[in-house]
């Protein structure tokens, strides 16, 4: 049973953060990067200090440790793709972010010689055939965003590894509160010498930046904290590759992005790389 509510809480993760992809375009739209994120990792820190506020009398060392490195991974992850999203579209900054999910089963193999099983293992490579259906140019390359947002699934997924094995060992409201503070202070200490703190927000920008503290980062990564107790890295990253999804189809909704063969193909990829991770299907098996 925590193994489906485990799936079900990365599964609302993904959709959440689907929808902070348009919720940031829009929000920088004027405001800067390093902005968007001081805001939103206050609003996270204040939130979840709030909320893990008993727990914080007994906390140890190491779990200050652990919160820590999360909290450094996070920054670099969103600093490099909100910067991304200033040079590529919301639903390609969307896929790539989600290569993530084929590097996670070789951070674990290399750190903690885990075995992949063959399900997670197709459904990672189809996954990433799925993103590169989106994602790529006719001439396969890379643009600078398209660049700076695989810096950012290369942190995430360290940061999904790392968030696996820390949630088994420590107290995870302690854990979220702690790197939601490491972040909002990098990011403050980064944008003071920078940008200053001269921010100047409209109706529709603060809403949107409110949105991303509250639900894509307070909410969502709480919930992926809470979730990969139950359940793999590897397992966990192939689930959370449905953001690209969603975040696709938010942009369509939203923002009328248009809707290709390719756009369709892709997602039905990574649609159908998450149910063999979760279902296993026999087919597979022989």
């Amino acid at each position: 049973m925590k193994k489906h509510l485990g799936s079900l809480g990365l599964l609302l993760t993904a959709i959440i953060w689907g929808s902070g992809f348009v919720a940031n375009n829009i929000a920088l739209e004027t405001m800067t990067p390093l902005q968007v994120l001081c805001i939103r990792f206050f609003i996270g820190a204040v939130l979840m200090g709030a909320i893990a506020f008993k727990r914080f009398k007994g906390i140890r060392k190491q779990e200050i440790i652990a919160g820590t490195i999360l909290g450094i991974i996070l920054f670099t992850a969103f600093v490099a793709q909100t910067f991304g999203l200033k040079y590529t579209t919301p639903s390609k900054n969307a896929f790539l972010t989600a290569t993530n999910v084929v590097i996670v089963p070789f951070i674990a193999f290399l750190l903690n010689k885990k075995k992949v099983d063959r399900y997670s293992s197709a459904g990672a490579v189809m996954a990433i055939t799925g993103i590169g259906i989106l994602s790529l140019r006719g001439n396969l390359s890379l643009s600078f965003g398209d660049a700076l947002t695989l810096l950012c699934a290369l942190c995430f997924a360290f940061h999904i590894f790392y968030t696996g094995e820390f949630a088994q060992k420590y107290d995870v409201l302690v854990l979220t509160a702690i790197q939601m503070l490491v972040a909002f202070l990098l990011s403050f200490i980064v944008i003071l010498p920078v940008e200053g703190i001269n921010f100047s927000v409209s109706g529709n920008g603060l809403i949107s930046v409110i949105y991303l503290g509250v639900f894509s980062t307070t909410i969502a990564f709480f919930l992926q904290t809470v979730a990969q107790k139950y359940t793999t890295e590897t397992k966990a990253a192939v689930i959370l590759s449905m953001e690209s999804v969603f975040g696709t189809l938010f942009s369509i909704l939203i923002v009328h992005e248009r809707i290709t063969l390719k756009m369709v193909a892709g997602c039905l990829l990574i649609l159908a790389a998450v149910i063999i991770a979760e279902t296993k299907p026999k087919f597979i098996r022989k």
